[in-house]
């Protein structure tokens, strides 16, 4: 019904280029019903994987006779991401699970976690080539070997972390639910660091952007290419608009763009080829800013006078005031997240995790900052944000301009019971984390950076008492988890009870 644009590009269907084709598209869906969002803020989410199923949006691809797109990404996903938490199973939305977060600083390409919009295009090399129009001195095509070759272009190698606005989103869903679209507001946890595509403007166009993951990006600086291809850009050019496979349109400030390596056209994924799922063969990458501007899959670049005009960045990645929400939401009345602030979470233990131990609570996670800000301390508290510990320096890896630090601490911890923990950090501009989740809520769900809480029930060895019953426990042959599970033997025998009473009475003696 609607064919594919190109030899090589599997997958690509354009749409802006041809008025007619969209407009019948457009009638084809607007004659159909489709299935609504479903719940999962208000309802415990499924523990299934996939997680949620895109019914809609398998929906609005077959009624296009394009159902071989929502197969061909499946099928990617399962060669390149088999072993990430399926969030959304089409458009495909994978989470990095907590052991292949903190792998390392640089995470591995298989479990970079994915954020997609859309299908997966399979692009291949010798077919692709590079657009770059609109206020530039001279318009250019490039081939993906001309932009390799380092006798045109000179190369860059950065290490980045991509982070999705939607990072730790899940705190707030759980907390203050927002708006339920299953996609655009999918409910990412602390492992969503990194990818994303869309259906917009009459549910035609798809876009991508990314959530959270670091890696070393291999590629030319997009203003080494529009010095020397296009001879610069006019005076009027103020932002730079990148379209991928998809229509999807997002732009950032020629300001940026013009600090060098900043924003690269990238080929190069930690020492290897870009994956198909991360933007193969030629993806952008925009240091510093929300992941929804690095765009995968580009194959057009303007030079514009001012913001980008696409939806994505008109319409989506906004944030609003608490004031703001179903009842009196505008695209004009948010306004446009580009750099990322300060943030940081507790991967280990995990929320509502028993931790038996002798003294001391050990925690590891993640600390970022975006906008060329780097993490200079991290803190974590034992008693909800009253007394905080920073993290050694020795156990913080090394500091990057645009990349996170991971981190470990051993926690003094008296205390027994449940307790609350949280982790701030402080950036190189002497930026922090606000305290509460409620003082970052906003509609879109989007930037949680209040200080990650989780709560431990701590069992501390070094008391008696506790010692005591672990020992019982041990030589009953009772594990002390699940902590809730009643104990099968008497507390106290009737002894133990009576001398206790004895010598402390519960009630009054006159």
């Amino acid at each position: 019904m609607f064919a594919e644009e190109k030899s090589g590009w599997r997958g690509y269907i354009e749409w802006e280029d041809y008025p007619k084709k969209k407009a019948e598209a457009a009638k084809i869906l607007n004659s159909k019903e489709f299935s609504h969002s479903p719940e999962f803020q208000l309802v415990p989410l499924p523990k299934t994987n996939p997680v949620l199923i895109g019914e809609r949006w398998k929906q609005y691809h077959d009624c296009l006779g394009l159902s071989e797109i929502v197969k061909d990404s499946w099928d990617i996903v399962q060669q390149e991401k088999p072993d990430l938490i399926h969030l959304l199973d089409f458009p495909y939305n994978g989470e990095t699970r907590r052991d292949q977060l903190l792998g390392g600083k640089l995470t591995d390409n298989r479990y970079h976690f994915v954020r997609n919009h859309g299908g997966i295009p399979d692009i291949k090399e010798q077919a692709y080539e590079l657009e770059i129009a609109g206020l530039v001195r001279k318009k250019i095509k490039l081939t993906l070997q001309e932009l390799r070759d380092p006798l045109k272009f000179p190369q860059e190698q950065v290490t980045v972390t991509l982070q999705c606005s939607g990072t730790r989103r899940i705190e707030q869903v759980m907390q203050y639910p927002g708006d339920g679209d299953e996609l655009i507001n999918a409910p990412w946890g602390e492992g969503a660091m990194y990818v994303v595509l869309a259906l917009v403007d009459f549910l035609i166009s798809l876009w991508i952007d990314s959530s959270r993951g670091t890696a070393v990006y291999r590629g030319v600086p997009l203003k080494s290419v529009l010095k020397i291809a296009c001879g610069g850009v006019l005076p009027e050019c103020k932002h730079l608009e990148k379209n991928n496979v998809y229509n999807y349109a997002v732009s950032v400030p020629w300001r940026k763009v013009r600090r060098s390596e900043e924003v690269l056209l990238a080929w190069e994924m930690n020492g290897k080829p870009l994956p198909k799922v991360h933007g193969a063969p030629l993806r952008v990458i925009v240091t510093g800013y929300i992941g929804a501007r690095s765009t995968k899959w580009v194959y057009k670049i303007n030079a514009l006078a001012e913001p980008s005009k696409g939806p994505v960045q008109q319409q989506e990645y906004l944030y609003y005031t608490s004031q703001i929400g179903k009842h009196n939401a505008k695209f004009s009345n948010g306004f446009s997240i580009q750099q990322m602030p300060v943030s940081s979470a507790i991967i280990y233990p995990e929320d509502k995790q028993t931790v038996i131990h002798d003294g001391k609570i050990t925690l590891q996670g993640w600390s970022y900052s975006g906008g060329g800000n780097w993490v200079e301390r991290v803190e974590v508290s034992p008693d909800g944000g009253s007394v905080w510990y920073a993290v050694p320096e020795e156990d913080l890896t090394e500091k990057h301009y645009h990349a996170w630090r991971l981190w470990k601490i051993d926690v003094p911890v008296d205390a027994e019971g449940w307790l609350e923990f949280c982790v701030r950090s402080w950036d190189s501009s002497n930026n922090t984390e606000p305290t509460f989740v409620r003082s970052t809520w906003n509609w879109d769900l989007h930037v949680t950076s209040s200080c990650h809480r989780i709560k431990i029930y701590s069992v501390n060895r070094t008391r008696s008492a506790t010692a005591a019953r672990l020992k019982e426990l041990e030589s009953r042959g009772i594990p002390f988890e699940p902590l809730t599970r009643p104990l099968e033997f008497p507390l106290e025998t009737q002894e133990e009870y009576d001398a206790a009473v004895a010598k402390h009475p519960r009630e009054p003696l006159n």
